[in-house]
């Protein structure tokens, strides 16, 4: 996981494109700026954040599902509980199903867990468009190749 980038999903770990389900895998970093104001001498991982990795996750989904014929974007958050904190270094199971596919919109249920116990879960929308240009639609293939997304599931060419 690369806060400071965005960057919340270090590996596809499963995709079931019969269920509509991925499972990713993070590992919040030890240090990073965002520690040392959130909150100093008690660093979190902050709650949007662990929204933000849901929605990568449910993003990876969506681009597997339409082999990555569109850009899934975040439009919405429903329903997000936190449960228990984050701290640094922990290793987190994400996982996402997809509840509707279709006119422009996803919908999938995202939850994070760690050894099994829930940390916090949410309804999200992902809004999807084509692509900008060619160069970010491969930019993104390359980095869920980097994952591990499944090769049938990744552009081809």
């Amino acid at each position: 996981m690369q806060l400071e980038y965005f960057q919340m999903v270090d590996s596809i770990v499963s995709f079931d494109d019969g269920s509509g389900e991925i499972l990713v895998r993070s590992t919040v970093p030890e240090e990073s700026p965002i520690f040392q104001g959130h909150f100093p001498g008690m660093p979190l991982l902050p709650g949007v954040l662990l929204i933000e990795t849901m929605a990568q996750a449910a993003g990876f989904l969506v681009l597997a599902r339409t082999r990555f014929a569109q850009m899934p974007f975040l439009a919405g958050v429903k329903q997000a509980k936190m449960r228990t904190f984050v701290e640094p270094g922990e290793p987190l199971e994400i996982s996402a199903n997809l509840e509707h596919d279709g006119s422009g919109f996803a919908m999938a249920r995202a939850r994070i867990k760690r050894e099994g116990k829930p940390i916090c879960d949410t309804q999200l929308t992902l809004k999807t468009l084509a692509f900008p240009n060619a160069e970010f639609a491969a930019m993104i293939a390359e980095r869920a190749r980097f994952l591990g997304m499944p090769e049938d599931y990744l552009p081809k060419g």
